[in-house]
């Protein structure tokens, strides 16, 4: 079985560097996270293009705008009434520091977490995210596509949870901060590229690794 960091340099290989994630300030990336929850990104960039042509993507004016016309202006999202609510959850905390990433820096990156898993709303995969793009810390984001192509290479055995799966990737994985980025990047890219619910195996970079792959070939040799 290949090593985790084989798998990223194959994937880095394949795919280049994927300079994520997107948005221009660390306030829109945390944004960002929160609203592209269960939705594609081209419809969070559409909420985040409105919020900005509303000059609301600054946390006080976000802030101070009512749950109503902020749920409008998300639309594009989806779930928008609950996503507004989880908006609004995160600025109530975000406020208590002042709205300020500054501030935020200074604080254990356990302790961090742990708060921003008691939004409601804010769940480990959106917390991680915060964490590691718009916070610059040392977290792996583990998401769906994660489990799909490290279940089928046979990294994971299919039973493992969001916590036991991001503790493999710390133990394993000795990449930076800038690693670690581009890595969750890189997963993302190839799951919605190659390794797919409908896997192209013929063209994928990781074929020589992947349990599944193999066991396709055994299947339609025989």
């Amino acid at each position: 079985m290949a090593s985790i960091a084989a798998i990223y340099r194959a994937l880095y290989a394949c795919h280049g560097p994927q300079r994520w994630w997107p948005g221009e300030t660390d306030f829109e990336i945390a944004i960002g996270a929160i609203l592209t929850q269960n939705v594609s990104w081209a419809n969070v960039e559409k909420a985040i293009r409105r919020l900005k042509e509303e000059g609301l993507l600054n946390p006080k004016a976000l802030h101070r705008e009512p749950a109503e016309s902020l749920a409008q202006l998300i639309r594009p999202t989806g779930y928008y009434n609950q996503k507004a609510k989880k908006l609004r959850n995160f600025l109530d905390w975000f406020s208590a520091y002042g709205y300020s990433f500054a501030r935020l820096g200074g604080i254990d990156t356990g302790r961090l977490r742990k708060e921003l898993l008691g939004i409601n709303g804010v769940g480990p995969e959106t917390a991680d995210s915060i964490l590691l793009y718009a916070l610059k810390r040392r977290v792996f984001v583990v998401d769906a596509y994660t489990m799909r192509i490290f279940g089928r290479i046979g990294v994971l055995g299919g039973g493992e949870g969001y916590a036991e799966t991001q503790s493999l990737f710390h133990r394993r994985f000795a990449g930076d901060v800038a690693e670690y980025n581009e890595y969750h990047a890189l997963i993302v890219n190839h799951g919605k590229s190659v390794c797919k619910k409908k896997p192209l195996c013929a063209e994928c970079c990781l074929a020589r690794y992947c349990a599944f792959t193999a066991s396709r070939r055994v299947f339609l040799s025989g």
